[in-house]
């Protein structure tokens, strides 16, 4: 150092640029170390692991494996996402397998105020019943949640045990056979609708100043 300095070398120069590129390889350096340590955590702690049925962000799909940088995501159309460790340790992470494969799945039916709701909830329940898909044991149950604005609203609780699977494909399974049944039974699927009423006032007179001259 002390002969370069001799010839006439200005090391100042090349201090400053160490210390940036220091700095520029500490802060790309950040978010994979970040990954790394994210990944060492979620092997630790089991909290996701390959095979786990995962929804982050709008991805709903199944943990393909899990690398030292991501876990990768397969989807039920078949898309592979790449998911950052560090987003599954900070996002809000939904694991549908966590402790088991049960699912409990919410399906809100409404019906016309003409139909009776006990008669409606025997209907779905026994369209529950015939659907491969869900369990007999938990049972499925049917609520009265309330009376809404244009339909007496229903929803039926049901629970899965294959989420892989996919939860809106036996949500729509099961609300197809419901409206073929009410269809069947003359059981109507309230639409939203207002009524409009107009009253009668008094005719308001406009009289002009200065009418225009013929």
């Amino acid at each position: 150092v002390t002969a370069i300095g001799s010839i006439g070398i200005d090391l100042s120069a090349f201090a400053f640029l160490g210390g940036a590129i220091g700095i520029g390889l500490g802060f790309g350096l950040q978010k994979v170390v970040s990954n790394f340590v994210s990944g060492i955590i979620l092997l630790m702690d089991n909290s996701i692991k390959p095979g786990d049925v995962i929804e982050i962000e709008g991805t709903y799909g199944w943990i393909n494996n899990l690398r030292a940088r991501y876990a990768s995501v397969i989807t039920r159309d078949g898309t592979e996402h790449l998911i950052p460790n560090e987003d599954l340790i900070t996002q809000k992470v939904i694991n549908w397998s966590f402790t088991d494969d049960l699912v409990r799945v919410r399906v809100p039916i409404g019906v016309s105020y003409k139909a009776d709701p006990h008669h409606c909830i025997q209907l779905i329940l026994a369209v529950a019943a015939s659907t491969n898909r869900v369990l007999d044991t938990p049972a499925p149950n049917c609520l009265l949640l309330g009376f809404g604005d244009s339909s007496i609203d229903l929803e039926l609780r049901m629970w899965i045990a294959d989420p892989s699977n996919g939860v809106g494909a036996v949500r729509s399974e099961l609300l197809l056979k419901v409206w073929d049944t009410f269809k069947d039974n003359d059981i109507e699927i309230p639409y939203p609708q207002r009524d409009l009423h107009i009253r009668s006032g008094e005719i308001l007179h406009v009289k002009r100043d200065n009418p225009d001259p013929e």
